[in-house]
């Protein structure tokens, strides 16, 4: 059902994996900012509503949140699904509902809990048939990391933690909230230098990583100033490349 329901996709399997997505509204207390609003374009609809499925597993499918997503979307004009799995999927055709959006969001939380919930529903094989037939892939924090291999969580603690678990869709470590969280960069790079990690990228608050297939084609930021990094092994040693991100409309 859901490939039917489908007018528009990307023209190539694309992934944006973010720090950030979400502001607060003039007339709202939730706004869908510039990494959001770009996901939807990558997806090349047109002529109609976009149409985005929230996914809260990372922080336990908060109705409350959900709620206050609903709202940003009526007043960014989205249409918006939630793929809640707390207590039960909200649907038997959980793959025709994916399937049947343009745009896949993954929210913030625990990538840990994320992982194991998906992997008794089936969803990370979902996942990837619905990014094979041209549904963008997006997330913040646990969102971006789900799609690599693996990064940096507190998915068990304040003190932060590799998960090398995930599901791998991008051959590459990810890490979050490079500039926010000071324990996150010495941690991931570390990580890279004795081989935990592969190498991979990061992103300070407020940038997204855009993948066409499994490229990194671009870092875009919804707040200015901010950057991405490529961390590569050098030996013993992780060696950190600043990527200028492209800044989008509506940037702060």
């Amino acid at each position: 059902m859901g490939d039917t329901l489908r007018s528009m996709a990307a023209d190539e399997p694309t992934i944006v994996a973010t720090s950030g997505g979400f502001r607060r509204g003039e007339r709202t207390d939730l706004a869908f900012a510039p990494l959001v609003l770009h996901a939807i374009e990558r997806s090349g609809v047109s002529g109609r509503r976009p149409r985005l499925c929230y996914v809260g597993t990372a922080g336990g499918d908060q109705r409350w949140f959900g709620a206050l997503v609903d709202e940003a979307a009526r007043a960014a004009g989205i249409d918006v699904v939630h793929l809640n799995l707390f207590t039960m999927p909200p649907v038997e055709d959980v793959a025709g509902m994916v399937l049947g959006q343009d745009v896949v969001w993954v929210g913030g939380g625990s990538v840990a809990n994320l992982l194991a919930v998906w992997a008794v529903h089936g969803i990370g094989p979902i996942m990837r048939r619905a990014w094979q037939a041209g549904v963008v892939l997006s997330g913040v924090s646990a969102g971006s990391l789900c799609w690599h291999v693996g990064g940096t969580t507190d998915s068990f603690g304040p003190e932060l933690r590799p998960v090398t678990d995930a599901l791998g869709f991008l051959p590459y470590a990810n890490g979050v909230h490079y500039d926010s969280e000071p324990r996150r960069r010495p941690l991931f790079e570390s990580l890279v230098a004795d081989g935990t990690l592969p190498e991979g990228y990061a992103t300070d608050d407020g940038v997204g990583l855009v993948y066409r297939g499994i490229e990194m084609v671009e870092a875009v930021t919804e707040v200015r100033g901010k950057g991405a990094y490529a961390v590569r092994r050098e030996g013993d040693k992780a060696v950190e490349e600043r990527i200028e991100p492209r800044v989008l409309p509506g940037a702060l």
